[in-house]
């Protein structure tokens, strides 16, 4: 490796030290410290054949930290893989629909708003509900799913 070379690499470890990229965010990185294109190329594909590098790992390490820390829907969970550069193969590959476990994230989700939101009056209340488990990448359908059986008390249709 040259020294340009060598000082990219160098650049590009340093990125991978602090969290896991995919290949789209260290292209972009690269690029817009100023290495050259052919440098760049250079720099991803040692990293990729190294194992520093990789796509699918990252992309599974997310759809956990996507479905179990951040308590993403579906939707939002692709949004967010698609947000780190992930192709959408690899999405697809990664994601599966599972409707038990986005009811229990909605249940979970459902528990720690209302403390916040109990002091509002009824239909705001389940307004508020909705737009905030909707921007979480939730179905409508699915919501008003969980919040009929929320309200009865029941656990959901299996």
């Amino acid at each position: 490796m040259t020294g340009s070379a060598d000082n990219s690499r160098r650049y590009a470890l340093l990125l991978l030290r602090y969290r896991g990229r995919s290949e789209k965010e260290l292209h972009e990185r690269l690029r817009k410290k100023g290495y050259p294109a052919e440098e760049i190329e250079t720099t991803v594909a040692d990293l990729l054949d190294s194992g520093f590098l990789d796509d699918r790992a990252l992309a599974e390490n997310l759809k956990h930290q996507a479905t179990t820390n951040k308590l993403l829907g579906f939707e939002g969970a692709r949004r967010f893989l698609q947000l780190r550069g992930l192709s959408n193969e690899i999405i697809q590959e990664t994601l599966a629909y599972d409707e038990d476990e986005e009811l229990q994230n909605i249940r979970k989700l459902i528990e720690k708003k209302q403390r916040s939101i109990s002091r509002y009056p009824e239909p705001k209340r389940t307004q508020s509900l909705m737009a905030s488990l909707m921007r979480k990448g939730y179905s409508a359908a699915l919501i008003r799913k969980a919040l009929n059986n929320t309200t009865r008390g029941e656990e959901p249709e299996e």
